[in-house]
């Protein structure tokens, strides 16, 4: 088993950001955060950030987003998540690319991080 962190990134307390075994990375859910801990309070911003943040771990592990294989958004607003879907899209394919992966959507009642919208889990096959 490997552990992943991002070079530059304070490695979180308690877990890593990413794991790497058999074949397989698997991500610790990514929230939409920058590099200082802030949150944009917009939805899209922050699954923006998400999606760049995932990347980011998937780039430490020597991996590209179109080896993600799996997503799971947790997500505080359904609503918030489905009036926006186009921008989302967008925001999607601009980081992702056109790769969609399986994929679901779970609405929580909150995050671990109170300013958190979204919190996106993943896995790669390596």
């Amino acid at each position: 088993m490997r552990t992943v962190n991002p070079p530059g990134w304070k490695r979180p307390s308690g877990y890593s950001n990413g794991v790497a075994k058999n074949g397989f990375l698997f991500l610790s859910g990514q929230v939409g955060w920058n590099k200082v801990g802030e949150f944009s309070p917009d939805f899209v911003a922050q699954a923006r950030q998400a999606l760049q943040n995932i990347c980011a771990v998937i780039e430490a592990a020597g991996a590209k987003p179109e080896q993600i294989v799996r997503l799971t958004w947790y997500v505080t607003n359904r609503e918030a998540y489905k009036t926006r879907l186009a921008e989302i899209g967008a925001a999607y394919r601009d980081i992702i690319g056109r790769h969609f992966p399986a994929m679901s959507v779970v609405e929580v009642k909150g995050l671990v991080e109170d300013a958190a919208l979204v919190e996106i889990e993943t896995t790669v096959a390596l």
